[in-house]
Parts: structure tokens; C-alpha cells; sequence
């Protein structure tokens, strides 16, 4: 047995810090969501603020956007040019997805100083990711509401997961003391 962990090591490493991490990053959003009173910014600050600037942009584009909170649910409806055409919920701000890259990055760390870095700067890629990703989704969903399944089920997800993926294997590839010590 001893053989076992000695051999796996790295790994076995690896697993428990990414689930402590992970573990201790949850808990502290789920503690934030929690105690968000969600009166001044409904339904939490962070899924609020997703939203307005979700709306900014759709502007930018020249639509005519408006959100408003959802009377029925914690989110935020996004309306476009007088059309309900998404609503923003919690799972949308891209905290969950965030608090994954990190816990990732963390157990495959570099130096503390290269972590705290590129996870600070792949947190900041994500989130304005995440924001184009609503805005391109509200905008489809407007112009093409046949295809919302594909578009908010399949394609959305897959890029956003996808640049996650990449921001992984930037990480481990260019900036992982881990890699560096086992080749």
C-alpha cells in the first residue's frame, strides 16, 4: 500500500488539493449566496451586475435593451427591443465556473506569485467571456427563438467550457511547476 502512494504521489496530491480548494471556494460562494440580501441587487451582486452589463453591451450593439427582475424566480429577465428573450440566473454569472478553473490551477500550481496572476487574469477572461456569451445568446435567441435548445444547451456551454479548457492547458503547458519537475 505504501508502494501505491509513494508511486502516486503527484496525483493523489493533486486530487486532494483540487477538492479542498474547490470544497473551501464553494462553501464561501454558497455562504455569499446565502446572506446576499438580493433587495438592492436582485437576486445577488454578482448575477446583478452580469445582468446590467449584459445590457450595456446589448445596447452597444444598437438594440434596444432593457432587464428587469423576474417576479416569479431569482433572476433577470433580458428584454430586447420590447421581447423577453433570456433571463439571467444565478448559474449565469460564471462564478461556478470560475471557482473550477481556480481549484484546477491551484493543484497544478506554479509559484504563488504565477498562480495568484493567472488566476486572477483567467478569472477576468472568463467573466468578460461569460458576458459576450449572454449577449450573443440574448441576441440568437431574439433573432432565432426555434433554436434555443441548441443555442443555450449545446454551443454556449461548449464554449465556455472550451475556453476554460484552453485556459487549462495554457496553464499546465507553459506555467506549471509540476510539469516541469516530472519531465
Amino acid at each position: 500500500m505504501r508502494a501505491l502512494i509513494s508511486k502516486y504521489k503527484l496525483v493523489i496530491r493533486f486530487i486532494v488539493t483540487f477538492l479542498v480548494v474547490y470544497g473551501m471556494l464553494i462553501l464561501e460562494y454558497h455562504l455569499y449566496l446565502k446572506f446576499s440580501d438580493g433587495s438592492q441587487f436582485y437576486p445577488d451582486y454578482i448575477t446583478n451586475l452580469v445582468a446590467r452589463q449584459t445590457n450595456t453591451v446589448i445596447n452597444g450593439f444598437g438594440y434596444n435593451a432593457s432587464i428587469l427582475p423576474h417576479s416569479n424566480e431569482p433572476s433577470i429577465k433580458v428584454i430586447i427591443n420590447g421581447e423577453f428573450v433570456a433571463r439571467v440566473i444565478e448559474g449565469c454569472n460564471a462564478v461556478s465556473i470560475i471557482i473550477l478553473f481556480i481549484a484546477f490551477v491551484v493543484a497544478f500550481s506554479g509559484s504563488w506569485k504565477t498562480t495568484l496572476i493567472y488566476c486572477f487574469a483567467g478569472s477576468i477572461i472568463i467573466y468578460v467571456f461569460n458576458i459576450m456569451r449572454i449577449v450573443i445568446l440574448s441576441i440568437g435567441l431574439y433573432h432565432y427563438p426555434e433554436h434555443q435548445e441548441l443555442l443555450h444547451k449545446v454551443i454556449f456551454p461548449m464554449l465556455i467550457y472550451g475556453v476554460v479548457f484552453i485556459l487549462w492547458m495554457v496553464w499546465v503547458n507553459r506555467f506549471s511547476k509540476k510539469l516541469k519537475t516530472n519531465a
